[in-house]
């Protein structure tokens, strides 16, 4: 099946929050999205970080068994 769209898409504000590494801001149509990971080192760093040092014990937070219905 073949498929043709033609479109014009005018935008005069968009404002994005923040877009995560698995979002997709797309605009219009797209026959194909393909996924693009890219890691910039915008710190200028030149070595690893330091290991974390764990701070006492991990808290948990014991929470009551609430059972949902359908």
């Amino acid at each position: 099946m073949g498929l043709t769209i033609h479109q014009q898409i005018y935008i005069q504000f968009l404002k994005v929050g923040s877009i995560t590494n698995s979002s997709v801001l797309q605009v219009g149509s797209s026959g194909s999205i393909q996924a693009v990971a890219n890691a910039y080192n915008t710190g200028e760093f030149t070595g690893p970080a330091e290991e974390a040092e764990p701070e006492g014990e991990s808290s948990t937070i014991e929470m009551p068994f609430i059972p949902f219905t359908n």
